[in-house]
């Protein structure tokens, strides 16, 4: 009877204002930016190459893309809602298996924590596709950017602050609060789905069929390989700043510092956002496809001296947080509304590739090849999707 209610309730109910959504992203950005840095550089400590660190991200992403897969049946099952508190619940898993100071469950936190983070992502999307008309996302992808960027520059150096300076234990205690505030508050939120939109009783999706269907629409792939490029550049940062930070003798808390003020390019954003509403998404990601991929090439020519090195990868930072300007909008504007959960479940796999694919290329690199051909590879990867991003409908 109580759904009876609130399914007549919704129709004249206001929507949520875009500020919720700003809000709870933020929070659940700042879940996973405590750990950022910490993660790759524990990883550092136990296997002691970046190559091997390389093998153990690709490792830990194959199990991420069958995760994310999965999320729609588990939407499907138990609803949004649960979903997203099953997310916390594995960030909180994922932060008790990192302080344990063992290897193998070290792995298995990886493994929790992009479970959460994919987990997190597509119950978001979900719900705010459900309640932020298309017409507005030119200006909600941008604004939850910039009021994310607060998290994204403080989140990485003060989660290695707290492993150097306070306990090996802080960071991960931290994140674990963090992530169970961040399910109190959805729940104090109320969110509820659009009726219009939700799915009916009937069999949970199937995988195979949604994934052709989303292969199938052009506009959907271009917005995927777009994402992927933009994700898989950040995941190198996120991996490999700190590493070189360290084995350029800059030091762990320089790796944390050199990776937050490299998000801070974030707040940046509204910026690059106005620049795509009034001169077009397609010109904005040409151009800071490009340059972001030069500016990542020339990082390899300034590493033998780490400052210059480190100062020529914050620019490289900078032009790639212009890609954000543009955020998710190629696929928020082409999704049809009666596939959201199944074409948004397979978008979000672009962060699984996006942390698959480099961490499969830099390990066979790297067994060749210095660190250096981490960012010349990563920039001209950037350079192909530039000439990709012309593709791009004019009108968006």
């Amino acid at each position: 009877m109580r759904n009876f209610h609130i399914t007549i309730w919704l129709g004249s109910a206001p929507r949520p204002r875009a500020s919720v959504f700003v809000s709870l992203f933020t929070f659940v950005v700042l879940v996973r930016t405590v750990l950022i840095t910490v993660v790759p550089l524990q990883a550092l400590a136990f296997l002691e190459t970046a190559q091997k660190v390389s093998v153990l991200y690709l490792c830990v992403s194959v199990f991420g893309v069958a995760g994310s897969l999965s999320i729609p049946w588990l939407v499907h099952k138990i609803k949004r809602r649960w979903t997203f508190t099953l997310a916390g619940v594995c960030a909180v898993a994922a932060a008790a298996c990192f302080a344990s100071g063992y290897l193998p469950l070290f792995v298995l936190g990886m493994v929790f924590q992009v479970f959460s983070v994919a987990s997190f992502e597509i119950s978001l999307n979900l719900y705010i596709m459900d309640h932020i008309p298309k017409k507005d996302l030119g200006h909600f992808e941008p604004t939850r950017v910039f009021f994310a960027a607060g998290a994204y520059s403080a989140g990485p150096w003060f989660g290695v602050f707290l492993w150097t300076q306070a306990a090996a234990w802080a960071p991960f205690v931290l994140s674990a609060i963090l992530a169970a505030a961040v399910v109190a508050f959805f729940w104090y939120l109320r969110l509820t789905e659009n009726p219009a939109v939700s799915p009916m009783k009937t069999k949970p999706p199937n995988p195979v069929r949604y994934i052709k269907r989303f292969v199938e629409q052009p506009r959907l792939r271009l917005s995927w390989m777009l994402a992927v490029g933009r994700s898989g550049w950040w995941s190198m940062f996120f991996i490999y700043a700190p590493i070189y930070a360290v084995e350029s003798g800059l030091g762990d808390e320089a790796g944390g510092l050199l990776v937050s003020l490299g998000l801070a390019c974030a707040f940046l954003v509204p910026l690059w956002g106005w620049i795509a509403r009034h001169f077009g998404v397609r010109r904005l990601l040409v151009a800071a496809y490009t340059l972001s991929g030069l500016a990542s090439i020339a990082v390899a020519f300034a590493m033998e001296l780490p400052l210059l090195g480190a100062a020529v990868l914050l620019g490289a930072a900078l032009l790639t947080a212009t890609i954000d300007g543009a955020g998710n909008i190629p696929f928020l504007r082409a999704v049809h509304p009666t596939e959201r959960a199944e074409m948004t479940t397979v978008f979000a796999t672009y962060r699984d590739a996006g942390q698959l694919l480099p961490p499969a290329t830099f390990a066979v690199l790297l067994k060749i090849f210095p660190l250096a051909s981490v960012f010349v590879a990563s920039g001209a990867a950037a350079l192909i999707l530039a000439y990709y991003a012309r593709y791009i409908p004019k009108k968006l």
